[in-house]
């Protein structure tokens, strides 16, 4: 049989489940959000990434390049349950993409190829979920290819992901004789027919009993480990009924102690079914999420899940479409209608939301209201950004906005035609405002627009939208990467005095520092002064003129990282100390401390992880190491290796091509962020300034 999605029938916070689909890149994730909508009966026809033609890579450069670059929502029913789904991507250049959405998801769904197990990119989306205290299970897709082995690909989860791998299923067959699984809750089988999309059910088949057996008895086990109300009922019967396993399967995927692993392949259309059914078992729904914390008047306040509480949500995503600007939101407490005025939280700034829209990736259907746990899409906000809490008039509470990453690496850009100057800067307004993670900067010295961003294929992406979305010819410089500057001894008791009269009321602050490295790159400031020497609003404006000198460092004018300063002393004067006069001093205190301390040039260095035939291994070493790369491990099996290296972002700029040449197109390559490491003397030497 093909189960399938029934209309929901209920507006219960319980029946909803807000997802995100995780993973590497090429992993699957897009053809399983594909096989979801399939198989809960959204679409009737099954789109694939290859033809271009799946719901959520809608965009034109998706289906050129064959990959997600942008969070894609839709939306499914699935057994009387909604289910709010978003594709993200799995290249590391848009993890701003994942940041935010995981921002405002309830669950996940980690998917990870049977051949490769845990990669690269799978570890840092597996990382920002672990910080957003995501509940996860794991769905190993691939079976069906040479290669794939189930229980690799569990053991990288437990070794490089450091979690408790929940087997509960076992393949029937191997590779491209993969044709179901067992149940290893309900001990059966599941048998999907070649060429079709019905599946059936019936008992274990003997070859497999002893080792179903033998598994469902380590499932047994592991989660008697971990609960301890199976635990009880093990040590009592040494057996776990289904139902106390489900529960504390559930239980223990909500408190992160574990993670359910299902398997199938989505090309194939099989294992699609028991991983929504899993999805509706074990992952949270808004009901079983704690109450939402935000700021107002100062004090932290919460609001529940409940339709009835004062209208909060958090925008977490802002697009242009030709029906007009998208605002995404995540909907936390009250209910939102068509027509209605809201609050930004953080401005004070009302607007009225014009239409509210369920989204299907760029299809939309038109709701009358939004409520407690949904997330949805409107028309009618101008000032709303990714990160704006928006609220009920008079009910205003600031919800922790996501994280923005730094960007690492610049181009200039510039209009090839000087007539289209300012819509270039109209384009570029606009993508910056869709994606925070690009930021627009002019230089000061050379005059320049500069374009940043997370990577290379992240600027590419930028540069083609403008093009074909906006239809102004760019001229891209060579990339260019970000660095910065660190303390590597610092300074003590460096004096300052600042003294200014030029008529009228004068400037007069006295400050005395310490300045001393950080290990970690992040800047610190405190006060050791006593006897109210220098008073706290005054030590809070030598903090802020020192955050102000440290936008350019005594190198080459990059920013400044990496350092702690202490205000150990100071004075003030009864009419001419002001916080003007101690930020001024705060300022012109630090900029002669790094000037007199020993400071180093940092450049962000990536892992990169490279695939390559054995009898191209030489060649790649050899490469890595002239791009100043230190080789961290080499494994060889299959007639493939893989090299993983660190490497300076600088150097990688045009690697895909090389490594294709020296490999006749059979080498891969993917990266992930290491952070920073010092620049070499002789190469530091040759770098202009920013």
């Amino acid at each position: 049989m093909r189960a399938n999605g029934r209309p929901l029938t209920t507006t219960s916070l319980t029946a909803v489940r807000n997802l995100g689909i995780l993973a590497h890149v090429d992993a699957g994730k897009t053809t399983v959000t594909e096989r979801i909508l399939f198989a809960t009966g959204a679409i009737h026809k099954r789109g694939e990434v290859h033809a271009g033609t799946t719901v959520t890579d809608y965009d034109a450069q998706e289906r050129d390049r064959g990959i997600t670059i942008f969070a894609a929502a839709v939306s499914c029913t699935w057994d009387g349950h909604r289910v709010n789904l978003i594709d993200t991507p799995g290249h590391v250049d848009f993890s701003d993409e994942v940041e935010r959405s995981l921002r405002v998801l309830d669950g996940a769904v980690a998917v990870f190829d049977a051949v490769a197990g845990v990669e690269p990119q799978s570890e840092s989306v597996w990382r920002q979920a672990d910080r957003h205290g995501v509940p996860r299970i794991a769905f190993v897709n691939k079976l069906d290819r040479a290669g794939a082995d189930l229980d690799t690909a569990v053991a990288s989860i437990r070794e490089r992901l450091g979690a408790v791998p929940l087997v509960v299923q076992l393949p029937i067959g191997r590779e491209d004789a993969f044709t179901g699984v067992v149940d290893l809750l309900a001990m059966r089988a599941l048998h999907w027919h070649a060429g079709s999309d019905t599946y059936e059910t019936g008992p274990v088949p003997e070859p497999l009993r002893e080792e179903a057996d033998r598994r469902r008895r380590l499932l047994e086990e592991t989660v008697a480990e971990l609960h301890a109300d199976a635990l009880e009922e093990f040590c009592a019967t040494s057996a776990l009924t289904g139902r106390t396993l489900a529960r504390a399967l559930r239980e223990l995927t909500l408190r992160g102690d574990g993670v359910v692993v299902l398997c199938g392949s989505a090309y194939r259309n099989r294992g699609i079914e028991p991983l929504l059914d899993a999805v509706l078992a074990y992952l949270p729904s808004p009901a079983d999420m704690p109450p939402v914390r935000g700021m107002a008047d100062g004090a932290e306040q919460e609001r529940a899940p409940d339709p009835a509480e004062p209208f909060t949500a958090l925008a977490f995503k802002v697009t242009a479409t030709a029906t007009g600007r998208l605002t995404y939101l995540r909907v936390y407490a009250g209910t939102l209608r068509k027509g209605a005025t809201v609050l930004d939280a953080a401005t004070g700034r009302t607007e009225r939301v014009g239409r509210i829209l369920r989204v299907q990736a760029d299809r939309h259907e038109e709701r009358e209201e939004a409520v407690a746990g949904d997330i949805v899409a409107v028309i009618g906000l101008k000032a709303a950004r990714a990160g704006t809490t928006l609220c009920a008039p008079g009910a205003a509470l600031v919800l922790e906005p996501p994280s923005v990453a730094e960007p690492v690496v610049s181009v200039a850009v510039e209009a090839r035609r000087s007539i289209d100057t300012g819509r270039l800067s109209a384009a570029l307004a606009r993508l910056a405002e869709e994606d925070p993670s690009l930021v627009v900067r002019s230089d000061a010295e050379t005059g320049q627009t500069v374009l940043s961003g997370m990577g290379e294929l992240h600027l590419e992406v930028a540069a083609e939208k403008i093009r074909s979305g906006h239809g102004v010819e760019v001229v891209v410089g060579r990339p260019q990467v970000s660095y910065r500057e660190t303390v590597v001894r610092g300074v003590t008791g460096l004096v300052y005095r600042h003294v200014k009269q030029d008529g009228g009321a004068g400037q007069f602050a006295h400050v005395v520092v310490d300045v001393e490295p950080l290990e970690e790159a992040a800047f610190e400031f405190r006060s050791t002064v006593v006897g109210g020497r220098v008073p706290q609003e005054y030590a809070r404006a030598v903090e802020a003129g020192c955050r102000d000198a440290l936008a350019e460092g005594p190198l080459g004018g990059h920013p400044v990282t990496g350092l702690r300063v202490t205000l150990t002393d100071g004075a003030t004067h009864s009419k001419d100390s002001s916080e003007m006069a101690f930020r001024a001093a705060g300022r012109f205190a630090l900029r002669e401390a790094l000037r007199l301390s020993a400071v180093e040039l940092l450049e962000p260095v990536v892992e990169v992880t490279v695939t390559v035939p054995e009898d191209g291994v030489g060649g790649v070493l050899g490469d890595l190491a002239a791009r100043r790369g230190r080789v961290s491990g080499s494994t060889a099996g299959s007639g493939t290796a893989v090299i993983t290296a660190t490497v300076p972002l600088a150097e990688l700029f045009g690697y895909a091509s090389r490594l294709r040449g020296r490999t006749q197109g059979r080498g891969t390559f993917t990266t992930r962020p290491a952070g920073l490491a010092p620049v070499p003397a002789s190469v530091a030497a040759a770098l202009p300034a920013r």
